[in-house]
């Protein structure tokens, strides 16, 4: 069966949609495809995918695609019938369908093949149906990674000067930029402007906030890419004055350290580029410039009273602005630090405590120093000259056995009367002689277990 050429299928698809207006003699055939636009890779294979529905059996299908690219007329690529095509050759085998499918693959892409793909398929059968379906394709190059550049390289003044940024990918087609600030979109501020297509970032006066590291998202419908960080350079300060030692106890802007101590004072800000400092020592309606530099060395044995004050002056050489902060040294014998160590330590309750059990102790160790010293004196009147005779022990109970310290060795000496005779019982014989006898008896009081002075051994 010969194929009908594009100017005849133009011109009885004419006619058939006329028919279906006037008459309805053509039945509905739908069209469809994924998106009315497609991308394409600058040199990759495209397909232009198209699925048609038929309500009718058909006994012939007829496709043709045409490119319009205005103000050229539009270009036959391909016509085809059932399951042949015949391909144009003016495009030397670009384009490329397998009827009875719809869907054209494009083999390789260039610029040139961008521009409104229209699909006409034509149905024959008891009735003849037609449908169109339009795509446009856009060509696009994948972005190569985009550069950043700032103005004025040297930075600017806060308050005062102002720096813009500008990126440009090298390559890339219909490239759209994006700007992030540590890793995030930029958030709004006044202070912020953009070029047109977003390439170009101003901000006008910059601020200590402003520092932070940018970059620049370049991309397009088939790729992206991030440029590298910078950081833009930005003089500020000096905020946020201070001066601090490396011995010696802080109170306020009131130094104590210890005399015979050397002590070093640091003076620091925030500031960009750093600060220049002076210090300068305040005597009676006169000051005195004794160092230049971030930090100052006090010997406390050289300074000639007990009580300095100083002054720490910074200077931002490029802002112009400067900061100063007083302060007062005093020089005591005490070592400040073991003090406020042991004042931070010691909390009122635990002083408290501590207190009260000092007393308790020293009330106790009194106690017991009395009751030792009368126990002694007890056995120094108590302890006579010891004989050389045997002597007879005789218990002896004092009424105290519960008393724990009264039990140990006790003497008791015996006198004789001058105006009665003594009787003591010879062995061996039943009557009494009376005979002189000075005698000293000992006892030793023992401490018994209560146990045992209830259950006595039989």
């Amino acid at each position: 069966m010969e194929l009908p050429s594009c100017p005849n299928y133009l011109l009885r698809s004419s006619i058939c949609l006329i028919l279906l207006r006037v008459f309805g003699t053509c039945s509905a055939l739908k069209l469809s495809a994924p998106s009315p636009t497609i991308h394409g890779i600058k040199g990759q294979p495209l397909t232009l995918p198209i699925y048609y529905d038929a309500n009718a059996p058909a006994s012939g299908v007829q496709i043709i695609w045409l490119l319009e690219r205005p103000p050229a007329p539009p270009a036959c690529l391909l016509t085809s019938f059932n399951h042949t095509f015949i391909p144009d050759l003016e495009f030397k085998h670009k384009f490329t369908m397998h009827p009875p499918n719809a869907s054209l693959l494009i083999n390789s892409l260039h610029m040139s093949d961008e521009g409104n793909y229209t699909v006409k398929v034509n149905i024959q059968g008891e009735t003849t149906m037609s449908a169109t379906q339009k795509i446009e394709v856009t060509v696009h190059v994948p972005v190569s990674q985009p550069v950043i550049v700032s103005e004025p390289s040297y930075g600017a003044v806060e308050y005062e000067g102002n720096i813009t940024f500008k990126c440009h990918a090298m390559k890339g087609t219909r490239v759209r930029y994006q700007w992030l600030k540590d890793g995030s979109p930029l958030p709004n501020s006044s202070t912020y402007s953009f070029s047109q297509d977003n390439s170009i970032f101003t901000i006008a006066p910059v601020m200590k906030s402003d520092i932070g590291n940018y970059s620049c998202l370049a991309s397009n419908y088939i790729s992206e890419m991030e440029s590298d960080s910078i950081v833009p350079i930005i003089y500020y300060g000096p905020y946020g004055l201070r001066v601090i030692s490396d011995k010696g106890l802080k109170v306020g802007e009131v130094f104590t350290i210890a005399n015979g101590e050397s002590v070093r004072f640091d003076c620091s800000a925030d500031s960009n580029p750093p600060n220049t400092c002076a210090w300068i020592q305040r005597g009676n309606n006169s000051t005195e410039i004794v160092n230049y530099g971030p930090y100052f060395k006090l010997l406390s044995e050289k300074v000639g009273q007990k009580t300095v004050d100083y002054l720490c002056r910074a200077f931002n050489n490029i802002t112009g602005k400067g900061e100063e902060t007083q302060f007062t040294v005093i020089i005591t014998p005490l070592d400040p630090e073991k003090l406020s160590q042991l004042t931070s330590t010691l909390s009122p309750l635990a002083a408290i405590t501590g207190v009260s059990l000092f007393v308790i102790v020293s009330i106790c160790f009194i106690f017991l120093w009395k009751k030792y010293q009368l126990h002694r004196a007890i056995q120094w009147k108590l302890q006579p000259r010891r004989p050389s005779t045997e002597y007879r022990r005789t218990p002896i109970y004092s009424g105290h056995e519960d008393a724990i310290n009264d039990f140990g060795i006790y003497e008791f000496v015996s006198l004789p009367d001058s105006s009665a005779p003594h009787r003591v019982i010879s062995p061996g014989s039943n009557s009494l002689q009376v005979q002189d006898i000075n005698g000293t008896v000992y006892e030793v009081i023992q401490f018994v277990p209560e146990q045992i002075q209830n259950n006595p051994q039989p």
